[in-house]
């Protein structure tokens, strides 16, 4: 009978490694950072006109002279044969904001093919946390007038939010917020502003004027082959822009739609030799008018509202107003701190071990400031009550500025954190122009270092013979080391010999200092 073969043992097939966790809130890459930097360094100075275009707008309109704003306001200017005789209020809103939508229109270009959103499993989070922070505040006001027989036609208002007046309040409470919080921040609202752009094409488009809408359709297409053709000169651009947007207006649909579509238009990634895509350059070139002159002045003709001591009750009484500064304080923080840990758990993301989710949650408080949209969000859904719009424009004021003492609280109680962080990220010992948080992995930058480390213990080397030529001189003399520099020794009194182990902590000392930057 033949022998049974040997018994193989059963070895169980290797278990394939798991998936790593990506990070949240991770380091961004350098020339994201920079580009980050430069835009927000414009909206924060941007945001800071804005805050005093609002101030002078309230206080113009509360004082004996308020009627002059109104006059002023409504006063109106443009060819009425072109239909475009509006009020100067009109043209903030339609004409002014245009240009702030053809900004955030190239952001998001900028943002699908460049930035976060290019990746879809990193863009998850900060659609996702953007769709939430617009579905959470609605639902809070359709419940509150719902409950309180109010109106729903302004769901849309508390939506939005604004990224300008958000920077502002970061740079007045002087917070230095990583460079991930503030990308993240402002992903999120240029998110929300493409929904907040397809709210006002969807849901408050007037009756429709097909030939002007086709008119403006076929600029838009001639506008995009003039692009795809590298044609190049303002003098072309800028005359068919105003042509297509003035077709836009009188189409029924809004004019801010023109320059959004425009924005996306350009292109947005890189060539060989290209320092700037034509979608950066001209970005650059337009968002200091966007910021500094554009939405401050929308805030001037739209912010002058009363804000009595009755109007202000009227504004927590009112189940309208009410919805909407409960939509921007809770929705909007509920909606986007919800959002993103939900997804985070479901898309085995991580945070960055250096943040916490008290951070998250204090950005998504300030995401509640939604100043310039919801204004004119405000004014398309009440536009035949003047009443009850200038209600709504003073409960959006109101909410946002909750918004932002509460989000100001918040960051302020990890602003040490918070500053640290900052200056990690800012570190440049070796003066090269590039972090030193980017260099880790370049061994030229790893020489670099040597070599100023070396420098400087070259320094303290030559500084330790002088210190020990100096002593054997006031030896010499008879006097005890340190009387001849008039030091007191280690133990405090004047002339007192130093020990042999203070010298040799002073000794420790100079070859640390040798070890790290000074």
């Amino acid at each position: 009978m033949p022998a049974e073969p040997p018994e193989v043992p059963l070895v169980s097939a290797p278990t394939p490694p798991s998936r790593p966790a990506r990070t949240f809130l991770g380091r961004l890459p350098f020339t994201e950072r920079t580009y980050l930097a430069d835009a927000l360094r414009t909206e924060t100075v941007g945001g800071v006109l804005l805050l005093l275009a609002a101030i002078a707008a309230l206080v113009w309109a509360n004082t004996p002279i308020s009627g002059s704003y109104a006059a002023v306001r409504d006063f109106h200017v443009g060819p009425s044969a072109l239909g475009l005789n509006l009020s100067l209020q009109h043209w903030a809103a339609d004409g002014l904001l245009a240009i702030f939508f053809f900004v955030a229109g190239v952001e998001l270009k900028r943002e699908l093919v460049a930035g976060e959103l290019r990746d879809p499993k990193a863009a998850a989070l900060p659609v996702v946390a953007a769709l939430c922070g617009m579905i959470a505040p609605a639902l809070v006001y359709i419940l509150v007038n719902v409950a309180g027989g109010g109106s729903l036609a302004g769901w849309a208002v508390p939506t939005a939010t604004d990224i300008a007046f958000a920077l502002a309040v970061l740079a007045v409470i002087g917070t230095s917020l990583p460079s991930a919080l503030r990308a993240f921040l402002l992903t999120l609202a240029v998110v929300d502003d493409l929904f907040a752009i397809l709210i006002i094409a969807v849901f408050f488009t007037d009756d429709l004027n097909f030939a002007a809408l086709g008119g403006a359709v076929a600029g838009l297409a001639v506008f995009w082959l003039l692009l795809r053709k590298g044609v190049r000169g303002w003098y072309v651009y800028v005359p068919l822009a105003l042509i297509i947007w003035g077709l836009m207006y009188n189409s029924g649909v809004h004019a801010t739609i023109a320059g959004v579509t425009m924005g996306l238009m350009l292109r947005c990634l890189r060539r060989d030799g290209e320092k700037r895509s034509p979608g950066e350059h001209i970005e650059h070139l337009v968002r200091p008018v966007s910021a500094g002159l554009a939405v401050p002045l929308f805030a001037l003709f739209s912010a002058g509202v009363s804000v009595s001591g009755g109007a202000l009750a009227d504004v927590f009484s009112q189940p309208v107003t009410l919805g909407v500064v409960l939509g921007l304080v809770v929705g909007k923080a509920l909606g986007i701190f919800g959002g993103t840990w939900l997804t985070a758990r479901f898309t085995r993301a991580t945070l960055n071990q250096d943040l916490a989710w008290a951070d998250l949650f204090a950005v998504a408080t300030l995401a509640g400031i939604g100043f310039t949209v919801s204004l004119l969000i405000g004014e398309l859904a009440f536009t035949g009550d003047p009443a009850l719009t200038d209600e709504v424009k003073a409960a959006v004021l109101m909410g946002s500025l909750i918004a932002a003492v509460l989000a100001s609280v918040l960051l302020k109680l990890r602003v040490r954190k918070y500053h640290a962080l900052f200056a990690e990220e800012e570190r440049d010992e070796d003066m090269d122009g590039i972090p030193d948080v980017y260099e880790e992995g370049d061994p030229a930058y790893h020489h670099r270092m040597a070599a100023l480390y070396e420098k400087r213990a070259a320094e303290h080397r030559r500084q330790a013979e002088e210190a020990e030529q100096a002593a054997a001189s006031g030896a010499a003399s008879g006097a005890a080391p340190g009387v001849a520099s008039g030091a007191s020794g280690p133990s405090g009194a004047p002339g007192a010999a130093p020990s042999a182990d203070s010298a040799a902590e002073v000794a420790g000392a100079s070859r640390t200092d040798g070890d790290r930057p000074a």
